[in-house]
């Protein structure tokens, strides 16, 4: 079985990552290769916020803690994603959640949700970091008129099943709000969530996890995984490590061979982010946007965009299905289009910066939290483009499990983590997705 889905390239961790976080990042975080034989309660695959915060946890319970990261730390997704701390995890929908697994179960879900913000708050400030944290609050933007009716639904089933109040926008206010775009019908704002830095969060929760003991390595992709007994063998091209227990934090970057329970269980899509220059507040003012309240539009194919503390723009979106460089220009040229039509003002603004990452999405549309082997090896993973937030209260959940403490999960979270039918195939099945959504996307639908 090839060890990814998409091009190599992606997953060439001596590559730098191109992108405004990192040019603005400060120096990296020291995580020297792995050299030699290491011997550790517990081994953890993914040096980013779900891995970090697993490794804090796992130091809490009074275990040693070993992270190991095919990269630099911090150079997957959780250092190059747009920075929403906001809901989410999920792509499957609020009223099908409740369908499936009832109410209750439903706010469950949505509580833990709620406390994944607050726990990414709680760290900035137990640990000092410095994350260009902004205020509360994330906007959806309706990108069509059928959208509109949906944002009311959608409001009145967050009042009535999660006792959360959200405000509609009309379109004459979102002018005053600073929050238009020129295909704008409404929006809803949700209150929950704030936008930050995440290169910089999850250098701050290196540097916190390395305090507290946890030896952190970076170069050291896990290319054999093995049992001695009870133990675990994670074997790195300049060493290895005996484990009694192992954690995966892997998300979107995760080999398709590092471990058979895990072969053909995600399907890792692209994600891709421009940065403009700095916008003058003339230009903002001209454009009516001129908040750093965090955004997003209501297509499937969906638009995440937010001006940054210096007035950058920062605009994302999901699709393009190829990884290889030679689909780089071809799909930033198709962000500053979309960029152009959205916000004409801003459309003669250079950009500076432009990167693509993988985020994974799981057959049932859901965050798994789940055990391989035996009861010694877990993993979270599934967070669909939204991992900021659950990726770092999952991951202190991850490390409190794998250290032997009960953790109370939703039942949507802990489901068996299905294999996509013919996973040869999941390349195919995003490109009919996508020329589907893009067909609803056109009508509103």
């Amino acid at each position: 079985m090839a060890a990814s889905l998409h091009h190599p390239s992606i997953h060439d961790y001596r590559q730098s990552v191109p992108s405004w976080w990192a040019a603005s990042a400060g120096p990296p975080v020291s995580a020297p290769r792995l050299e030699g034989e290491a011997r550790v309660d517990v081994a953890i695959i993914g040096g980013g916020v779900t891995g970090l915060n697993a490794g804090l946890a796992i130091r809490d319970a009074g275990l040693s803690a070993l992270v190991l990261d095919a990269a630099p730390i911090g150079w997957g997704a959780s250092g190059r994603n747009g920075g929403f701390c906001c809901l989410g995890s999920s792509k499957l929908s609020w009223p099908a959640i409740i369908a499936r697994f009832g109410l209750a179960e439903a706010q469950g879900f949505f509580r833990l949700q709620v406390a994944a913000i607050a726990h990414v708050r709680q760290r900035l400030a137990d640990f000092a970091i410095d994350a260009d944290a902004e205020p509360d609050g994330e906007a959806i933007i309706a990108h069509h008129p059928r959208a509109v009716a949906d944002l009311a639904a959608e409001a009145e089933l967050y009042a009535r099943a999660f006792d959360t109040k959200c405000q509609l926008l009309p379109l004459s206010e979102m002018k005053p709000r600073g929050l238009f775009t020129a295909e704008a019908r409404g929006a809803l704002l949700v209150p929950h969530g704030f936008p930050l830095h995440p290169l910089k969060y999850v250098q701050g929760l290196a540097l916190a996890a390395a305090a507290a003991g946890v030896a952190l390595h970076g170069e050291s992709p896990v290319v054999s995984w093995t049992r001695e007994g009870r133990r675990h063998r994670l074997t790195t091209p300049t060493g290895s490590v005996l484990a009694d227990r192992v954690a995966v934090a892997t998300a979107g970057f995760t080999r398709e061979d590092l471990h058979p329970g895990l072969a053909g269980r995600l399907l890792p899509v692209l994600s891709n982010i421009i940065v403009t220059r700095p916008l003058s507040a003339g230009e903002r003012a001209e454009q009516h946007f001129d908040t750093l309240t965090m955004c997003a539009d209501t297509r499937h194919l969906l638009h995440y965009f937010r001006l940054l503390p210096d007035g950058r723009m920062m605009f994302g979106a999901r699709g393009g299905i190829s990884a290889a460089p030679a689909a780089e220009d071809a799909m930033k040229a198709r962000l500053e289009r979309d960029l152009g039509r959205m916000f004409p003002v801003f459309a003669g603004a250079k950009t500076q910066y432009f990167w693509r990452g993988l985020t994974d999405l799981t057959f049932d549309l859901l965050p798994h939290f789940g055990t391989l082997d035996d009861d010694s090896a877990h993993f979270l993973l599934g967070f669909h483009g939204n991992g900021v937030a659950m990726g770092s209260l999952g991951g202190t959940l991850l490390g409190r499990r794998v250290a032997g403490l009960a953790v109370d999960l939703p039942v949507a979270m802990s489901r068996p983590l299905r294999r996509f039918p013919l996973p040869f195939l999941r390349q195919t099945y995003i490109r009919a997705a996508y020329a589907g959504f893009n067909l609803r996307d056109a009508v509103g639908r």
